[in-house]
């Protein structure tokens, strides 16, 4: 069974950074896109941006681009989003996800592992 584990969120003002990892373990997914989603109060669970094995090999929500970076140690079975300029309405819970078999799969459905989520506040 694989787990994902995401760390990296917390408290922060617009205009600041932060770095998001997720951890998979339970077998190796270097076959398979991971991806960065978010889910703020109220609304859907949303693509960010997604991964396959290289940086190059990524897609993006448009929104994001230029804003965030995903990228990916096959080595050591992690993701990360950097995100960068931080706005009040990046505030949510943001997810790893992993399963996807091309970076330019954007659905939920698309993905058959998720962590627990960690969260991100971003004050104004």
């Amino acid at each position: 069974q694989v787990q994902l584990v995401e760390s990296g969120g917390g408290l922060v003002q617009a205009g600041g950074s932060l770095r998001l990892s997720c951890v998979a373990s339970g077998r190796t997914l270097s076959g398979v896109a991971m991806a960065w989603f978010r889910q703020a109060p109220g609304r859907e669970r949303e693509f960010l941006a997604a991964i396959y094995r290289s940086a190059t090999s990524t897609y993006y929500k448009e929104s994001v681009q230029g804003r965030f970076t995903v990228s990916r140690d096959i080595d050591k079975n992690t993701v990360y989003l950097q995100m960068n300029n931080l706005k009040p309405e990046d505030t949510a819970v943001y997810y790893c996800a992993a399963g996807a078999l091309s970076p330019y799969y954007a659905d939920v459905s698309d993905y058959n592992f998720w962590g627990q989520g960690t969260q991100v506040t971003v004050s104004s």
